[in-house]
This record gives structure tokens, C-alpha cells and sequence, in this order.
């Protein structure tokens, strides 16, 4: 398989991956509806950087291992379920803002924590464990022994780029004034039903049996 062959059918998997709702997607609409374009933009960079832990170890091989190791598999299903749960758990704390100047004021703080936005971002992607098995899934139908290094880069990196592009997209829509004046006003229960549906998804993670 040449590099363009291995870039369209990449593409065509890790798009269809990317645009099913999980995760990823419920962190991204509710820091965005929440706190802002700018936090959005965060959160999807630092999924994009996450998807080079699993890159990496796709690279070196690990994929297949921790693919087929149950003890490796219950530690990561653990560790990330109860990410998600801790994730969701914040949002349903969350506070109506009673006022516009107390919405600018909270946005104007929020703005100063962009690190902490990208770092939630990595560790929800980073930390997914269904990803190990999605993983190497996918190298599977385009490694082969004699596949250039080179051309393994590229597809890391087309992938990054790849997530960067839709949830951004994702992000842009979610910001439009038509559509984000909707959400704002009940800015608070929003959030409170998209951390339910986190807490559900990490449960579900918890609890699933590992085939």
C-alpha cells in the first residue's frame, strides 16, 4: 500500500472514529458552551496531542500488546473510567451565573487557564481505553514489515491533524452567536447533563467486561 492509499483510507476510518459521539466530544461541546471558543480550541488541541500516546506506542509495537494483556487492559479501563467520572462529576456542579457582568468576569478568568484546558484535553483522549484496541485495529490494515518509518510519521501526524480539524469544527459551530446565545441562558444545565452523560460513559467503562 502507497502513502496516499494508507493517507484516503486513514482519513476515511479515523473521521467516521472521531465524529461518533464518546468522550472526546462531550468535553469539547461543553468547555465550549461553557467557557468559551478559546476553551474549545484548548481541549480539541490537547485530544489531538493525546492521540500521539497512542501513535507512539502503535509505532513501537505496544498496541498488540496491551491489546491482548486483560491486566493491562483493567488498569487502563480503570484509570480512564474514573477520569471520565471525575470529569462529569464537575460538571454537574455546575452554577448558574446570575448575572452578565459575573458571566464576562468568569470568562475573563477562564481565559488565563488554557493550560489546564489542553492538559483535560490529553488526558480524556490519552487515557481512553478503548483506544488501544481502535489502534491497533487501524495500523493493522496499513503497517506492513516494510513500511517506511517516514510514512508512519506522516500518518500520526495526518491523524492529529485530522482530530484538530473536526472538533475545531466542532468548536466553530458550537460558538456561532445564533447558536451560543441559545446555550448560554441555560449555560448551567447544559452542563449538568453533559457531565451526566460523562459520568454514564466512564460507568459504562468501568463496568464493561474486556473481551
Amino acid at each position: 500500500m502507497d502513502l496516499m492509499q494508507g493517507l484516503f483510507l486513514i482519513t476515511s476510518i479515523h473521521l467516521l472514529a472521531a465524529a461518533s459521539p464518546g468522550p472526546d466530544f462531550v468535553l469539547v461541546s461543553q468547555q465550549t458552551l461553557s467557557n468559551g471558543k478559546t476553551s474549545g480550541f484548548m481541549v480539541s488541541i490537547g485530544i489531538a496531542l493525546g492521540l500521539s500516546v497512542h501513535i507512539i506506542y502503535s509505532a513501537l509495537g505496544l498496541a498488540a500488546v496491551i491489546a491482548n494483556s486483560s491486566t493491562a487492559l483493567w488498569a487502563i479501563k480503570i484509570i480512564g473510567g474514573c477520569y471520565l467520572v471525575y470529569l462529569g462529576i464537575k460538571g454537574l456542579r455546575a452554577k448558574a451565573v446570575n448575572n452578565v457582568a459575573h458571566l464576562n468576569e468568569s470568562k475573563i478568568i477562564k481565559k488565563h487557564s488554557n493550560l489546564k484546558a489542553i492538559v483535560k484535553g490529553f488526558l480524556c483522549n490519552a487515557l481512553n481505553p478503548k483506544a488501544p484496541i481502535y489502534f491497533v485495529a487501524l495500523f493493522t490494515v496499513v503497517l506492513s514489515p516494510d513500511l517506511p518509518a517516514l510514512h508512519l510519521v506522516i500518518y500520526g501526524l495526518w491523524m492529529m491533524v485530522l482530530q484538530l480539524l473536526w472538533f475545531s469544527a466542532v468548536v466553530v459551530l458550537l460558538s456561532r452567536p445564533n447558536v451560543n446565545a441559545k446555550f448560554q441562558r441555560f449555560g448551567h444545565w447544559i452542563d449538568r447533563v453533559l457531565g451526566g452523560a460523562m459520568i454514564l460513559i466512564g460507568l459504562k467503562v468501568l463496568t464493561s467486561k474486556i473481551n
